[in-house]
């Protein structure tokens, strides 16, 4: 006889480490029934008269349905469970309407579905709301007819009061402040649904689980409410928001080239759409190269102090690889430096040349910097822990320097700003690298995120919240999404005038047609999103780009899976994309996340990449992990769609293809980019069809004389490097790149390698003749030792 736990059938609140002992007691009773052996186990509810759910521990099971059960009709029930020669049976004393509320108040359960009580509260419920859409609203409406505004609020916010006393058990309506938080006031998910249910069967609305975090506070609910009853949304009597731009200063501004590092191995963009177009999964195990005890670390248990209850996350594989020669920085130095800043000198350079700028030539010049960051725990790794790095901790570590290196380094005299509101700072610092350009304070900026996690400090704070994935992966509004997954990554853009572009010949591979950002304000809670605000953020960056819900394609959510804020973000972007769209152009959505994990600061910029890259392919990726959409929303309130399959590009009847983008921060800044495909100028003059840029790392240029043809004589292809081996490996990427690219012309690339890249002290020659075949070498080319200021030249296989 075994005497198991109704943790271990159901799970429950808080006893994330007592639920899998008992869940073996289950399951060893099975096992000796199988081999033929007597066992029973029985899963025990709680006990009364001095049972173990004495004190907090009852009161959160009784709130969540579950009664103590007297010993006496315990002990019948082990009699019975005798009599029967059960092998495994559960015992408890249910409130099956408040459990099952409880039970799928964050997703569907299909367990329940074997249980006649528990299905016939879900059937019940559906009736009683279909009764209450027909029939709750009439009394409230007579009461509140011909009333002025400020009495339809006042009988209003006595409605609301009077439920909530009811809910949480206050003595009445009086009890409750207007003006406080729903949170404050004591207000749980489970509770959170309660009210909304009593709301909607006094009101007859359709009300979202979400209502206490969209809107807050008592009175703000009330007011809701009203607008509700009225036919109006809370966003139509609003303010409509108005451009914060006009004329010259609302040019476009162009994405001129993109660098970054995610998880998966993903170190250029390139190998990002490699990524997302085969649908690949770039989360992996907790890596073993940063001192981290990865077996102590993991516990099952969401509240043992110090661990994780999952193992998996996105991670950089290399995130300590850094060459500080390179920067003229000492190895003492580079030890000191947080690998944030380290990732954001290489991404920097590389996308300086990827737009064809020598990086030497940007010293002195008004070009800015703005980074995105959530701060910095590497410190906490090597302060006392390695000696001879004092004077260089205090700027290793700090968030100023995360920029201020990059200006520093490359010698950029425009704004140099370091961004820190979390989730959404790479967003929130490419609305700032817009505004200063179009300001006019600098002229080219470097716009972006980093995170590292150098601690698993991360994971172990969101352990005790609960608000990790269980699997590690996010699983953006799906039903049985459970959590978010801490990732890492650098992304940045090199943005300018889309004007400046065009006369300095860069790439323009896309272009930030409108930005904006806000704040939640005194939302439910210092951390829960809030709907409303994320409708107004979008709103003001259509209206900064001077556009319609209607013209945008598609949305990059911010989507990190978690049961709150998927349902809160999908009915902000139902509210506003998803209102006044043809019925056969739904606002297509989809997350990045999906593939990489949670970015954090690196989120925004890795889904405008995502965007960016789609747009040339013309080709939208599909998300991962979605079951089926969150039944949290609801879905026929607009016209959106989940990215479920991979699929082309919307068309759009010849005008260019838009995208949004969403980030919404851990301290309530909330970030919105509308995304606009690359002017069709740029390609073949045919505007219903994307320009054909080159999404490779080399830029070509056109002829010195402009005449575009082709010479039939080998050319020199000129290479530099800082050291020997460096210019090995720029010869076999060379080669590589002409593999790959077939089109590309024996002169354009001479040319762009002789007046688009810095030049070292290492150099050589190659020669090339034709174009180079899929082995990797060019038919007929002999290289030619080569040198310049008497450096000593290398010959290389051509």
């Amino acid at each position: 006889m075994l005497f198991s736990s109704f943790a271990a059938t159901f799970g429950a609140p808080g006893q994330g480490n007592y639920a899998p002992g008992n869940a073996f007691l289950d399951a060893f009773a099975e096992y000796r029934r199988a081999a033929g052996l007597p066992a029973t186990s029985l899963a025990w509810g709680p006990w009364a008269d001095g049972g173990m759910a004495d004190g907090a521990v009852g009161d959160r099971m009784r709130r969540h349905g579950v009664i103590e059960m007297a010993p006496a009709r315990a002990l019948t029930a082990l009699q019975h469970a005798l009599d029967r020669d059960e092998t495994t049976l559960t015992v408890a004393d249910m409130e099956w309407k408040r459990f099952v509320l409880a039970f799928t108040s964050g997703r569907a359960r299909p367990l329940l579905h074997d249980l006649p009580e528990a299905r016939q509260v879900v059937e019940g419920t559906r009736t009683a709301a279909a009764e209450d859409d027909d029939a709750g609203a009439a009394p409230l409406l007579r009461r509140l007819a011909g009333q002025p505004e400020a009495e339809q609020e006042r009988l209003l916010l006595d409605l609301v009061r009077t439920a909530v006393a009811g809910v949480l058990g206050y003595s009445g309506p009086d009890a409750v402040e207007a003006g406080r938080a729903f949170k404050e006031l004591g207000f749980d998910s489970l509770t959170s649904v309660e009210l909304r249910n009593r709301l909607n069967a006094a009101a007859g609305l359709k009300l979202p689980p979400t209502l206490v975090f969209d809107h807050p506070t008592p009175t703000v609910l009330a007011r809701h409410l009203r607008a509700e009853l009225a036919g109006r949304s809370a966003a139509d009597a609003a303010p409509a928001p108005t451009a914060a731009t006009s004329g010259d200063d609302a040019e476009p501004i162009a994405v001129v080239a993109m660098s970054c590092r995610f998880p998966g191995g993903v170190r250029t963009p390139e190998d990002l759409w490699q990524l997302l177009a085969s649908g690949g999964d770039a989360l992996s195990a907790f890596p073993a190269d940063r001192g981290w005890d990865v077996e102590a670390l993991y516990d099952p248990d969401p509240d043992a102090p110090g661990t994780s209850y999952t193992r998996e996350g996105g991670f950089l594989s290399d995130a300590a690889a850094f060459d500080p020669a390179f920067f003229g920085i000492s190895p003492r130095e580079a030890l000191a430096m947080d690998p944030q800043q380290r990732l954001l000198l290489e991404t920097s350079w590389e996308a300086f040349e990827r737009a064809g700028i020598d990086p030497g030539t940007l010293h002195g010049s008004p070009s800015g910097v703005f980074v995105g960051t959530n701060g910095s725990d590497y410190s906490h790794l090597v302060r006392g822990a390695a000696d001879g790095l004092e004077g260089h901790l205090a700027t290793g570590s700090a968030g100023s320097v995360v920029s201020g290196r990059l200006s520093y380094t490359f010698g950029l005299e425009g704004p140099a700003v370091t961004v820190d509101t979390a989730c959404s700072a790479s967003l929130v610092a490419l609305h700032l690298a817009v505004q200063a350009l179009r300001a006019g304070e600098c002229t080219l900026a470097l716009a972006g995120g980093v995170t590292v996690m150098s601690t698993p400090g991360t994971f172990i704070e969101f352990s005790r919240q609960r608000g990790l994935s269980s699997d590690g992966r996010c699983k953006a509004f799906s039903a049985d999404a459970d959590g978010f997954s801490p990732a890492e990554g650098v992304g940045l853009l090199l943005v300018e005038r889309l004007s400046d572009a065009q006369r300095l010949g860069h790439p323009v591979l896309a272009v930030i047609r409108g930005t904006a950002i806000n704040q939640d304000g005194a939302s439910n809670g210092l951390t829960a999103p809030n709907g409303p605000s994320q409708q107004r953020v979008i709103r003001q960056a259509l209206a900064n780009a001077r556009l319609a819900a209607a013209d945008v394609d598609v949305v990059e959510a911010h989507g990190t899976g978690t049961t709150l804020g998927d349902p809160i973000e999908a009915q902000a972007l139902l509210a506003t994309y998803g209102q006044d769209r043809p019925a056969d152009r739904p606002l297509l959505l989809g997350s990045v996340k999906s593939n990489i994990g949670h970015a954090q600061a690196a989120a925004g910029v890795a889904g405008v990449m995502k965007m960016v890259l789609a747009m040339q392919h013309g080709v939208l990726p599909r998300s991962l992990h979605i079951t089926e959409p969150t039944p949290h929303v609801d879905w026929t309130a607009g016209r959106v769609a989940l990215l479920t399959e991979q699929r082309a590009w919307p068309d759009t009847g010849g005008r260019p293809w838009r995208a949004g983008v969403s980030s919404f921060g851990f301290s309530g800044t909330n970030a919105h980019a509308v995304i606009e495909q690359a002017p069709a100028a740029q390609g073949s003059g045919d505007e219903g069809t994307p320009a054909p840029l080159d999404p490779h790392p080399l830029p070509t240029a056109t002829t010195p004389d402009g005449t575009g043809t082709e010479s039939p004589a080998p050319l020199p292809w000129p290479l530099t490097a800082k050291t020997e081996r460096a210019l090995h490996g720029q010869a076999a990427r060379l080669l590589n790149h002409l593999a790959t690219s077939p089109d590309l012309r024996v002169c354009d690339v001479g040319h762009s390698l002789a007046t688009t890249r810095a030049a070292h002290d290492r150099r050589a020659v190659l020669i090339g003749a034709r174009p180079v075949r899929g082995d990797g070498v060019a038919g007929g080319g002999v290289a030619g030792g080569g040198c310049a200021s008497g450096c000593g030249g290398r010959s290389f296989a051509g």
